[in-house]
């Protein structure tokens, strides 16, 4: 995506908020000023519902087109074709999200993958889970992590501070949105396909959050 096209979508984005009314309790909330993060609104137990709570309330999120797809489908009237779009979303900074969408044009399809994707945002626990650092700097995971999506299981462990990502270019774009600088990565399964490999990532950066540690009881 060209740098025109962001300015774009970023001016587009911003006359959409100014006309949105919320329908649910927490975009109400958000937009009264109530709750000013999410972590108040995943505290409250509130899910998102509507995208625009998560562009509000985290302005600096940015997005990335992880992969574009056609997809055809038989019908009684012949062959219908459409576009299926991975979008990736995160502020590099312990925000990521992930969706997908579908349509019979390629921008419409990533438009919609980028709202579900803000639909499935989450939040990252970072820290420095690797015996050889101890920085206690968030550049990594606090801890190994496993994500499966089919076929594909991915494990992410911790990394010492300056070893970089190693992993697969799509991996790195992918943890670099979510605010990972350091760890390695092991895949398994078909990680040629790329939706799956993606949403295994996914998964695997979720669990860091479910996952309840010593420090959630102080």
């Amino acid at each position: 995506m060209s740098k025109r096209r962001q300015e774009i979508s970023k001016e587009e984005r911003k006359e959409k908020l100014q006309e949105w009314k919320p329908r649910t309790r927490l975009g109400k909330l958000v937009l009264e000023g109530k709750i000013t993060s999410l972590e108040e609104s995943f505290a409250e137990g509130l899910k998102v519902r509507e995208p625009q709570i998560v562009d509000i309330l985290l302005p600096n999120l940015e997005e990335e087109v992880i992969n574009v797809s056609l997809v055809q489908k038989q019908t009684d009237a012949g062959e219908k074709s459409r576009f299926k779009a991975i979008v990736a979303v995160g502020n590099r900074d312990g925000y990521f999200g992930l969706g997908a969408g579908k349509a019979a044009q390629v921008r419409n399809a990533i438009e919609k993958a980028a709202a579900d994707a803000r639909l499935n945002i989450t939040i990252v626990r970072r820290g420095c889970g690797s015996w050889e650092c101890g920085c206690g700097q968030p550049h990594s995971l606090p801890f190994e992590t496993i994500g499966k999506r089919g076929s594909v299981k991915v494990k992410i462990i911790p990394g010492p501070r300056g070893l970089g990502l190693v992993a697969s270019e799509g991996a790195k774009s992918i943890l670099r949105l979510a605010g990972i600088r350091d760890c390695w990565t092991q895949s398994y399964g078909s990680t040629r396909t790329v939706p799956s490999f993606a949403y295994a990532i996914f998964d695997a950066l979720k669990k860091t959050y479910e996952v309840v540690t010593p420090k959630d009881w102080v």
